[in-house]
């Protein structure tokens, strides 16, 4: 299961080749990690959605092998931490970073358990098979490691949750924004105003 710490699946290193923000990446990818066989599709659409200014600090919350803020940051020029539970998913991104000559911070993290600090935005194709706890929490808690404007952006699929997670953000945040809809997945942004 991909929401483990130390998956115990056998090693099935598959190597991606793939197009993000129209820039050619190279991926590993193992058994026991999210999406192994492709760039999952709400993770696309969600990157496609996405335009940061160079510099800003972005935190990739569950960042599998490392996609969406290795790409951020190679062509956005954002300076981008990932982190994952999933310590092979951790081992991935490092090593894809490396491999696709990007600096990023990487490390092992239990949602918000080990970051410090607070970034400009927050994104996250949030873990649905680990259940609405763990994807409330992630919207929750952002709030505090967010800066004054900056933004959570999430996607997931109406079926999965997104009424509940639109719904938990307009609470949390006092507003939330659908950016697209595409195929039954949403990306819903919501944005920490002073006072909020």
């Amino acid at each position: 299961m991909y929401y483990d710490e130390n998956p115990n699946s056998i090693h099935d290193i598959h190597e991606l080749k793939v197009t993000l923000l129209n820039y050619p990446f190279t991926f590993l990818t193992d058994s026991g990690v999210f999406s192994k066989k492709m760039i999952d599709f709400g993770s696309q659409v969600l990157l496609n959605t996405l335009d940061f200014s160079r510099n800003e600090r972005v935190l990739d919350l569950g960042c599998g092998y490392g996609p969406l803020g290795i790409s951020l940051a190679k062509v956005q020029g954002v300076q981008a931490t990932l982190v994952d539970i999933n310590n092979r998913a951790v081992d991935l991104a490092r090593k894809n970073a490396s491999n696709n000559q990007v600096e990023v911070a990487i490390f092992q993290s239990n949602i918000y358990e080990n970051v410090n600090g607070q970034f400009e935005h927050i994104i996250s194709n949030p873990p649905i098979r680990a259940g609405k706890k763990v994807v409330h929490e992630i919207i929750e808690k952002s709030i505090d490691f967010l800066v004054d404007e900056g933004d959570l952006t999430i996607v997931i699929q109406k079926k999965q949750g997104a009424p509940s997670a639109k719904e938990k953000m307009a609470t949390i945040f006092g507003n939330v924004e659908i950016m697209k809809k595409d195929k039954g997945y949403y990306v819903l942004r919501s944005r920490k105003h002073e006072n909020s």
